[in-house]
């Protein structure tokens, strides 16, 4: 096995990244970034820290033998359709899915958190999401229920479905063949799900600041 891959800080079991390339390569790479970006079982998979990894690989030679632009043209179709399939789904299934309960694969939190996610940000949400774990599975399904205008959602879908799925993968590639990177990628991994996570603790907190100011207020 690599030295790029003697960690699972970044994922459990074979929801680790490389655990995913290790056992199916660039179509194990490809199925999650479409699962995650847009069905509703595919909220928990690691899309940031995978495509990271997917870019060290490449760099590394292990893996995934396929060059960088090939990866990149894949992964960016795979998220933009993934979000199209989230986009039909909701413009079918409608505000019924604010009525569905909740299961152990599906919870009425995230489609909330995306809902006001998406009433915030309006269009921008499509690109914006694409770097907040959760809301980013959500927010296209979201925007189906909304009806939101086709043409629009395509064009903001295929810009942050770009900007996310090359733009991650990338600079996994470049940071991967620096030397440091390359000796704490477990650190780096660690501190890419962090970063993934920020938004959500930020909203978090920003919510029951908002929520204590309004019981002050009440008092």
């Amino acid at each position: 096995m690599s030295p790029l891959l003697s960690t699972r800080a970044a994922g459990p079991g074979f929801l680790a990244p490389e655990s995913l390339i290790s056992t199916f390569g660039l179509i194990g790479v490809l199925a999650a970034v479409f699962a995650e970006s847009g069905l509703l079982v595919g909220f928990f998979l690691p899309g940031d820290s995978l495509l990271f990894t997917a870019g060290l690989l490449v760099a590394d030679g292990h893996y995934l033998h396929q060059p960088l632009w090939l990866v990149c043209l894949l992964v960016g179709v795979a998220a933009v359709l993934g979000d199209q399939v989230g986009y039909l789904f909701g413009r079918r299934v409608g505000p019924a899915l604010f009525r569905r309960p909740d299961s152990r694969l599906f919870k009425q939190q995230h489609v909330a958190r995306a809902n006001r996610f998406f009433a915030r940000h309006g269009a921008r949400s499509l690109v914006l999401a694409r770097f907040v774990p959760v809301v980013r599975t959500f927010t296209p399904i979201v925007a189906g229920v909304s009806r939101m205008r086709y043409r629009t959602f395509v064009a903001y879908n295929v810009v942050g479905g770009l900007l996310w799925g090359v733009g991650v993968t990338v600079l996994g590639y470049f940071l991967g063949r620096i030397a440091f990177v390359r000796a704490n990628v477990e650190f780096i991994l660690i501190g890419i799900v962090l970063v993934s996570v920020l938004p959500i603790a930020v909203q978090l907190l920003r919510s029951r600041h908002r929520a204590a100011a309004r019981e002050q207020r009440v008092r």
